[in-house]
């Protein structure tokens, strides 16, 4: 790293600050340092990038990888406390989300043989009888969780359902999933890891000795040309599908309802012209989407970013809610503006990593808030609640949305 570089102080996000806040933060990086020197929470030091333009740059960026096997030596570099990237869900990383070209290309095409546009469409009916299900017994007037009574366990049926996970084994895997996501001790993300690789070798032993029409089956029995995903990679996008496809569907319904309930106004045009409910799914995901930042990536080689350049050998985090916020693309970008053209946001990444799960994402906002605001359109918020955010670095997720029906 060039001396200069070297000598500049790291910017430490605190976890108390930075989690439950980071708009301010990025609000003024973005003005004054678009690519700045930080410590996460955890001691990793990175690079974070907060300007529109170089985040999408850099998300479509082939000089930033994401290999996370071979960074063994770049997290003792750079991290503080001894913390070693196995402490990381060592066992689980062999993912599409965690590879590069031409490992990434083979990955995501094995993957998208099993999860189809025709097999998401096809689970309309049942999405839509989840959510009929979880708020027909709800009644006008009542203070529930949102989270709990609807968001959370709408989103992870809808996931376990569609991999075929069985559901006396899913309060299990919310605890491990939780932990993993979650800025946590690394010994406890190390046992979570481990204990959910371990139900995940069980599973998919149980998918072979007795196949089900269920992705994990169908992910079993993908090929290519004679080629198949290994176990490991298996297990890992087993891991990866399952945590990312019901995490990321919480946020989107808790973070947009309660981007509604704050904006009376924005509530109140929704509700008298549903019409509007798909635009205003792509804004909620722009206005406070489901990530905060994107997953790790590292510098292979010198990146310009704006007046600064990144060294080779370097982590590198993107900061996708400042991106998004940026009113350089989105003019007042920190209002939820359920009309606005909110396309090009990079709530779902950008680039050989946009997010496959995205269409299932979009599906389940769609019909978890066309049953929502048809039963209850005028929700309000708890009274002298404040909202506090679950201490992820990436994901942007609630502890609790307690509202009145």
């Amino acid at each position: 790293m060039p001396q200069e570089l070297a000598d500049l102080p790291a910017l430490e996000l605190s976890e108390a600050n930075f989690i439950q806040d980071p708009y301010s933060l990025y609000a003024r990086l973005r003005e004054t340092q678009p690519a700045c020197r930080v410590l996460t929470p955890n001691k990793i030091a990175v690079w974070l990038v907060t300007r529109y333009d170089d985040v999408r740059e850099l998300l479509a960026n082939p000089s930033l990888h994401k290999d996370m096997r071979v960074t063994g030596p770049l997290f003792e570099r750079h991290t503080a406390g001894g913390i070693r990237r196995q402490d990381f869900g060592g066992e689980l990383v062999t993912h599409m989300l965690n590879s590069d070209p031409p490992d990434h290309a083979r990955l995501r095409r094995l993957v998208g043989k099993a999860f189809t546009a025709r097999r998401i469409a096809l689970m309309r009916p049942r999405i839509e009888a989840i959510a009929d299900g979880l708020l027909e017994s709800r009644r006008s007037g009542e203070r529930v969780d949102l989270i709990e009574s609807f968001a959370y366990p709408m989103a992870i049926t809808v996931i376990c359902e569609l991999l075929g996970v069985p559901a006396e084994d899913r309060a299990e895997f919310r605890q491990w999933s939780g932990t993993l996501v979650s800025s946590v001790k690394p010994e406890l993300a190390k046992a979570a890891s481990g204990a959910m690789a371990e139900y995940l070798t069980r599973l998919l032993a149980a998918k072979r000795d007795d196949p089900h029409d269920d992705l994990l089956t169908a992910l079993i029995q993908a090929s290519d040309d004679e080629d198949k995903l290994s176990e490991s990679e298996l297990i890992s996008m087993a891991y990866l599908l399952l945590v990312a496809g019901h995490e990321t569907t919480v946020n989107l319904i808790a973070n947009g309802t309660l981007a509604l309930i704050s904006q009376p106004d924005q509530l109140s045009a929704l509700v008298a012209d549903p019409g509007l409910l798909p635009g205003a799914i792509e804004e909620f995901l722009r206005y406070e989407g489901s990530l905060n930042l994107a997953t790790f990536r590292y510098t292979t080689e010198p990146v310009r970013v704006g007046e600064i350049t990144i060294p080779a050998d370097e982590f590198v985090l993107l900061a996708l809610a400042s991106a998004n916020h940026d009113p350089r693309r989105f003019p007042d970008g920190d209002r939820l503006e359920i009309t606005r053209n909110a396309a090009g946001h990079v709530a779902f990444g950008h680039g050989i990593h946009h997010c496959l799960g995205a269409p299932l994402a979009r599906l389940e906002g769609e019909i978890a808030f066309t049953g929502l605001l048809r039963r209850f359109p005028s929700p309000r918020l708890a009274e002298d609640w404040v909202p506090r955010w679950r201490a992820s670095l990436f994901m942007r997720s609630l502890t609790e949305l307690p509202v009145v029906l």
